[in-house]
């Protein structure tokens, strides 16, 4: 390393926040486990009994009450913790507010050096409240299974650190090529950096010493969806920093994932890696039996086990991000995401811009669209998150007609969800092909992009049978989703680059007369168990996965001879 730099402390809030990981200069300590819980309706937001609570976990299905099952409001949980007086030399709440945070699903943090009693006991204590209003994040009146959803970790930086990496690639040929920016916080000072690209095998590829830099990788591995490139999908490198002081001392060392790929968009085609890809895929929710939205490695693994089961190549955050545990699983299996957030993008953007698996960022599910107000709101959203990523196509999920929709023109791909004979027509299945195909036909007509139905599905009781089909029943749903693939199977050589199935698995929702214990529209039970519709899918998913990867060998035959998939 031969140059030193002046690491000074970034204070603008647009700066990441890296995923905390161990190194050989920081320490985590995770908090996850049983914490003390009051959901509290008084005044004086100081009443109500305390129970133990899991954390992460929803509480809405932990007890048997049904009063905290349907609970709005505060909700108070604290943990007693002890920090090592190691931690002293480092960088980081007993009865002193540390930090507030609006919306959910993102993480957010603080720093608590003036807070942590160092070898002693302290108290972290956490209010959520989710009472959604005009003004909350997401706005409105839908009922979310709410709490501390997500891990709780206390962890170290030195006191002069990595803050934030941004990686963005391109690709030359059979050369990756990779810029990056690395962010400095904390004490300024004068630093040397290294910066070295790993392989999986832990070779170095490439390397430099500025915190922002362009590295070539030679014949690189290419990150691809495992359905483009099943021998070697989601393949990922790491771009190791480290900082040293002046003397030579190791100061600060962060490695950061991350996939050499392109995304890119014509009129009728969505490319990734200049390939032709076509989405198969579902929209899902963070949600199981007993522990709601809580963050469940078990339930990540089978989950990510169903998807490939499926044949699934992508999926949507429908209609929040999810946890980032969840997010590396697509990294590293190679599935697709797009990324949605009901206009917390900055936040979003922030947490998710070096992840090879999110190639498009979703602004909104199902607004107003037609409104007169929709496409000046919309236009300002749209331009500020391609202003945060320019590498990235843009999209929002519409369900408005074509004829009065106004902000289609600011997307890259249109997005559409339909429910032909269901929610309309329902029952009728003999309308969907002629129904769908002109729609989406329109809609193609009016603004000349790409198109992905984002939801069609029917609700489905597991285990109803009746022939003829009946709505409801398992044999309604298989010919529902049959009359759909018609349409997908015409279109989808003209300008129709994906299909997703409304639901992964069945899920739960508030007490309803159209819904029978939560929404059925899942391809499995709440249980992960397949129902009918399962198997079509998956029958229909590996068809499509046999004629994508000979379409994508093909197309690189063509462009570079001799050369194969990396």
């Amino acid at each position: 390393m031969d140059e030193n730099l002046n690491f000074k402390a970034d204070e603008s809030e647009s700066t990441g926040m890296l995923y905390p990981r161990d190194s050989e200069t920081r320490d985590i300590k995770s908090l996850d486990g049983m914490w003390n819980f009051r959901a509290d309706a008084s005044p004086t937001r100081r009443e109500g009994e305390v129970i133990p609570m899991p954390v992460p976990s929803s509480y809405n299905d932990i007890t048997q009450e049904k009063s905290l099952r349907d609970f709005v409001g505060w909700a108070w949980y604290d943990k007693e913790f002890f920090v090592s007086h190691d931690w002293m030399t480092k960088r980081w709440v007993n009865g002193q507010p540390v930090m507030e945070h609006d919306g959910g699903h993102l993480p957010f943090e603080a720093e608590v050096n003036n807070v942590i009693h160092f070898g002693g006991e302290n108290l972290v204590t956490v209010a959520v409240n989710n009472t959604l209003t005009p003004h909350t994040l997401p706005p409105g009146t839908i009922k979310y299974e709410t709490n501390t959803n997500r891990s709780v970790k206390l962890y170290t930086t030195p006191k002069i650190y990595i803050s934030d990496i941004t990686i963005q690639t391109k690709i030359q040929n059979t050369d990756g090529v990779v810029n990056y920016t690395v962010v400095g916080s904390g004490t300024p000072g004068f630093i040397s950096l290294e910066v070295e690209i790993l392989d999986k095998s832990k070779s170095v590829v490439g390397r430099s010493t500025k915190l922002q830099d362009q590295i070539v990788v030679q014949n690189a591995n290419f990150w691809w969806p495992y359905t483009m490139n099943p021998k070697s999908p989601g393949y990922l490198y790491l771009l190791k920093v480290t900082v040293k002081d002046t003397s030579n001392n190791v100061i600060d060392v962060y490695r950061q994932p991350f996939g050499i790929r392109t995304v890119s968009v014509t009129a009728n085609q969505l490319l990734i890696n200049g390939a032709p890809f076509y989405c198969h895929g579902v929209a899902k929710h963070e949600d199981s039996d007993i522990r709601g939205k809580g963050l469940d490695f078990p339930l990540i693994a089978k989950d990510f086990n169903m998807l490939k089961w499926l044949g699934v190549n992508c999926f949507r955050t429908s209609h929040y991000p999810y946890a980032e545990e969840i997010m590396d699983q697509a990294d590293q299996q190679g599935i697709v995401v797009i990324d949605e957030s009901p206009g917390v993008m900055e936040e979003m953007v922030r947490r998710d811009k070096n992840r090879p698996s999110v190639v498009m960022w979703s602004v909104a599910n199902e607004p107003d669209s037609g409104s007169p107000l929709a496409a000046h709101y919309f236009k300002s959203v749209i331009s500020h998150t391609k202003n945060l990523d320019m590498t990235r196509p843009v999209t929002f999920v519409a369900n408005s007609d074509f004829e009065n929709e106004k902000v289609g023109q600011y997307v890259d791909v249109l997005c559409i969800n339909r429910y032909y004979a269901w929610y309309s027509d329902c029952g009728h299945t003999e309308v969907i092909q002629k129904q769908l195909t002109y729609d989406l036909t329109q809609w193609h007509q009016k603004y000349n992009k790409p198109i992905i139905i984002t939801e069609y599905g029917a609700d489905t009781i597991p285990g109803l049978h009746q022939e003829p089909s009946f709505v409801f029943t398992e044999e309604y749903q298989v010919d529902f989703l049959s009359e759909y693939h018609k349409v997908f199977d015409a279109l989808k050589s003209q300008f129709l680059v994906g299909e997703m199935v409304w639901n992964f698995a069945d899920f739960m929702t508030i007490q309803q007369i159209t819904r029978v214990v939560g929404n059925k529209k899942g391809l499995l039970t709440r249980q992960r168990q397949p129902k009918m519709s399962g198997h079509l899918i998956r029958s229909r998913y590996q068809k499509l996965i046999n004629n994508t990867f000979e379409t994508t060998n093909s197309h690189y035959n063509r462009l570079f001879n001799d050369f194969t998939l990396k």
